[in-house]
């Protein structure tokens, strides 16, 4: 017979224990939602304008990154490094995937959603998908779903979510509930510019994607418009009517977003799924806007990055680490547990043991890495940004700046050409179009990157110890365009 004074300690300590056995048994499901050419127009970033109120709740729960970093500023290629976890010159993404552009990740490369299908969750992809090949990007299910439709794609997740029925078809098939964890990638077209104009293609959206007034609007969606008189039009943007009407269709696109968000948090809580689930909400690039999308200045590249973490013992807290997206796979697969089995070493590292630390050590410095966008937009830069300084290479520097077609096209960029204007927003023209070899900048005083201090002799030191580093970087990478320090 078990002494009474035993077997009441055998009894506290299995009471002890069981809620760290509940809690490590529970799934550790993982939504990783990005939305395409979002920059931080959110109330949670301070933004007057926007309404975002899902996304500022689910900032108010977690914790939200303030200096959060693409790597390369164009849609297929940050894609890449979102889901590998290695920089696109080295996974071979240099570029766009779609059409004739053709640019496709290695064959070698073992993406987040095959390392976690090994690990045992169960992964589905919704909406934007934009990397190739999908032998590389395999998920087990492509959900169905119009990717300017965000309260629609989450609808057609619930039976993913739950584990139940034909996931794939989004039918009414009956299927075994399944307890495995789940990753769920859902990316979103919006609030991307692309289509035509809503003056020329009648009852057709216009390049952000919003309907005509009069016209019913997407599955679930509650129209919010947006006044261009209302706008504030950010420094790097040139304050015009054209470009002024142009953010307010943005900021619709943006409340679409944010609609789906919150559509798809609903039905985690409504699932018993939400507790479980690590929610994690970026952008793949900065807005589609000269100056943004496609280059490597900040508002390119220092993007929204809210998250909620199961674990979290602080909520609603604000982050001053340096991540990048090529923290994420690393990030995630700590979240996971899985120690992935890969012939190469993941250049991003695990941002998970800093996530209730508002002033984390040890992510002080961030590598950047663009090549292409379009085919014919061969312009490779490689960045070094620390705390206060940022250093640009501009490999092919001879050439002028190359612009993307919906970047090119639209008023808020050709009200400055044809006008014949000197200035874009707070740069030149000349200066925006024809860019030096080295950049520097010191942010602290210069946030708008516009006095360049590489041929200061007061910053030689800053510049040429920059400059070694971001050198030992590319090697670390494997990047081929170092050879460019010795042949150009």
């Amino acid at each position: 017979m078990i002494p009474c004074r035993l077997f009441h300690l055998a009894a506290l300590l299995i009471a002890a224990l069981l809620p760290l056995s509940a809690a490590t048994a529970q799934p550790r499901n993982i939504v990783l939602f990005v939305v395409d050419d979002m920059g931080k127009t959110l109330g949670a970033y301070g933004d007057k304008v926007a309404k975002t109120p899902r996304l500022d709740a689910l900032a108010a729960e977690g914790i939200t990154f303030d200096r959060a970093f693409c790597t390369t500023a164009s849609c297929s290629a940050s894609r890449s490094v979102i889901l590998t976890g290695m920089h696109n010159h080295a996974n071979g993404q240099y570029g766009h995937e779609h059409a004739y552009h053709k640019f496709s990740t290695k064959l070698t490369m073992k993406s987040l959603p095959v390392l976690l299908k090994e690990g045992g969750y169960r992964t589905a992809s919704i909406g934007k998908f934009h990397v190739a090949p999908k032998e590389v990007y395999a998920f087990d299910h492509m959900l169905p779903g119009n990717s300017r439709s965000p309260v629609q794609m989450a609808d057609n997740c619930r039976k993913f979510i739950t584990g139940t029925g034909n996931a794939a078809a989004g039918t009414d098939a009956a299927a075994p509930k399944s307890d495995e964890p789940f990753f769920l990638y859902f990316c979103t077209s919006d609030p991307h510019r692309g289509g035509g104009f809503a003056d020329e293609l009648e009852h057709k959206p216009d390049r952000f994607g919003n309907k005509p007034a009069g016209q019913p609007d997407y599955p679930g969606i509650k129209t919010v418009t947006f006044k261009p008189q209302d706008m504030i039009v950010p420094p790097f943007l040139p304050d015009t009517p054209q470009c002024r009407a142009e953010l307010a269709q943005y900021y619709q696109a943006v409340n679409r977003v944010d609609q789906g968000m919150g559509r798809l948090i609903d039905i985690l809580k409504e699932t018993g799924q939400y507790e479980n689930t690590l929610i994690i909400f970026i952008s793949d690039n900065g807005i589609a806007f000269p100056g943004s999308k496609t280059t490597l200045y900040e508002p390119g590249m220092c993007l929204p990055a809210i998250m909620r973490f199961p674990q979290q013992t602080q909520r609603g807290i604000r982050s001053d680490a340096m991540i990048t997206w090529a923290d994420l796979v690393p990030t995630l697969l700590d979240h996971a547990k899985v120690a992935p089995n890969l012939p190469y070493k993941l250049h991003g590292k695990s941002f998970l043991p800093v996530i209730n630390d508002p002033k984390a050590k040890g992510f002080d410095e961030v590598l950047a890495s663009h090549t292409f966008h379009e085919i014919t937009m061969y312009y490779p830069m490689r960045v070094l940004r620390e705390s206060r300084y940022k250093l640009i290479w501009n490999i092919a520097w001879k050439l002028d700046y190359p612009f993307a077609s919906d970047l090119w096209e639209p008023p808020t960029w050709q009200s400055i050409v044809q006008g014949k204007q000197s200035h874009y927003g707070k740069r030149t023209v000349d200066a925006y179009l024809h860019r030096a070899k080295f950049e520097l900048y010191d942010l602290d005083d210069d946030p708008h990157e516009i006095n360049n201090l590489a041929g200061s002799a007061e910053h030689k030191e800053t510049l040429e110890r920059m400059q070694a580093r971001l050198k030992a970087l590319q090697k670390e990478t494997q990047d081929p365009w170092i050879l460019k320090w010795d042949y150009e």
